[in-house]
């Protein structure tokens, strides 16, 4: 595997070159895809550096050890780092979700339990804006519907990297693993005889697209332009400012009317409309895939239950890695990273299997 590192390396020369050009930045889009594609090999090419540094120390220290059995300690340690380096290096080389360097778009819909649900939809917003402050991201609310006890029925909100994500650490290489069922146990607000319910939300997380990732004719568009209304239906205001997208091709629907503009409601609706037709072809390209990409851990069905919130026991489980932690409020006070890590362990792994068939 360790041999794909000399045409990285070639790789980053030409980057090197392209990003030096004055006329690449020109194209932002541009630049940025370089910058991201130069940030992962150039990652990838430092720990192949340190792998063989550590290989020359270790022949080195073995060669002195021969003649001083003072330096065997020294050899030993070598020999465990140069492991560990050579782990890391494996890692790096392990193919990645294409989109794994892009930004994210999620979407919290609530599902059983009625207000309930909404709620908990409110609160895993809030737990993932606040992993995000965390991180150094930024998130932007695209469209909400919120209920009448101030949860969501459903709501869209962009997370953003400043700057260039390591690889592996972009807002999409985390966030996807949040995709699927959400299951909250607890006594809700409206229940006056103090017994706890199951309730549940979804979230769907998609990588956000860029007009160069999806090519779409404005021919395979339907608009309509309608008024926005607030919890309850009350009117928000008098002028048809919202927005609905039918992509006809697809039969995908995406509405906005958070904005107080139609202009910016139909930008907002077409940035959502960009990632759900990636995600879409990414589905379709996953399917073709075959036995590889079931042995991941994420999973695209809704149906699936990954998680489970349980507010008597302070307890939050992961039902696809087996993690268990008692520190609920923490991590829907946004600490989320130790979750997340376990999913990305997980999935690490099966790439690593599915290489080794």
């Amino acid at each position: 595997m360790f041999e794909a590192v000399s045409g990285l390396v070639d790789e980053r020369a030409v980057l090197e070159q392209q990003l030096a050009d004055p006329a690449t930045h020109a194209d932002q889009g541009l630049a940025k895809r370089l910058n991201q594609r130069y940030a992962e090999v150039s990652s990838i090419v430092r720990a192949w550096e340190e792998w063989r540094a550590l290989g020359e120390d270790l022949v080195a220290a073995r060669e002195l050890a021969a003649d001083d059995p003072d330096f065997a300690d020294e050899a030993d340690a070598l020999e465990a780092r140069l492991v560990v380096a050579a782990e890391r290096l494996q890692h790096l080389l392990v193919p990645r979700d294409a989109a794994d360097s892009k930004d994210a778009i999620l979407e919290v819909k609530s599902g059983e339990g009625g207000e309930e649900s909404a709620l908990f939809a409110g609160d895993l917003l809030r737990m993932y804006t606040r992993h995000a402050e965390t991180r150094g991201w930024t998130t932007e609310v695209l469209d909400a519907t919120e209920s009448d006890l101030g949860g969501y029925k459903s709501v869209t909100v962009a997370v953003k990297a400043r700057g260039t994500s390591e690889p592996g650490q972009a807002p999409y290489a985390l966030l996807k693993f949040e995709g699927g069922v959400h299951r909250v146990q607890r006594v809700p607000v409206t229940e006056s005889q103090g017994r706890v319910h199951t309730s549940a939300a979804g979230v769907l997380v998609m990588p956000e697209a860029e007009q160069v990732d999806v090519t779409i004719d404005e021919n395979d568009l339907r608009i309509d332009v309608f008024r926005s209304s607030g919890p309850g239906g009350q009117s928000v205001n008098t002028t048809d400012s919202a927005v609905r997208i039918t992509h006809v091709p697809s039969g995908i629907v995406v509405s906005c009317q958070n904005e107080k503009s139609q202009l910016q409601n139909r930008e907002q609706a077409m940035r959502i409309l960009r990632a759900r037709l990636l995600a879409a072809a990414q589905e379709e390209a996953d399917a073709a895939a075959g036995e590889a990409r079931r042995s991941q851990v994420r999973t695209v069905d809704r149906s699936e239950r990954i998680r489970t919130y349980n507010f008597p026991e302070n307890r939050i489980s992961d039902h696809r890695t087996g993690y268990k932690a008692y520190n609920l409020d923490q991590v829907l006070d946004g600490d989320l990273g130790p979750v997340l890590e376990s999913c990305v362990r997980a999935d690490l792994e099966a790439r690593l299997a599915a290489l080794e068939q």
